[in-house]
């Protein structure tokens, strides 16, 4: 089993981000519209064969100000998001 993990106020994205990459749970930040999303050789063929595989992403803000301006109008960004604090 993994121990668990505790973020600290004091941490920054960096340790939380190499810490998620270490682990195997995410890339490293891409831009999805130049980079396009990492896949799978199994969801590549279900994309070539018809199929619709959901690709999970999260967003990275530069500031709260711009995921409060980004998400006020997204709908996904308000139902999806089982750990709203």
């Amino acid at each position: 089993m993994t121990e668990p993990f505790t973020f600290h106020h004091g941490d920054n994205f960096d340790q939380w981000i190499i810490f998620g990459m270490d682990k195997g749970w995410c890339s490293p930040p891409l831009c999805e519209t130049h980079d396009g999303l990492p896949q799978t050789i199994a969801e590549q063929n279900d994309w070539e064969e018809g199929g619709d595989p959901c690709i999970h992403a999260i967003r990275l803000y530069e500031s709260p100000e711009d995921k409060a301006e980004a998400e006020a109008e997204h709908s996904p960004s308000q139902w999806r998001n089982h750990w709203k604090l």
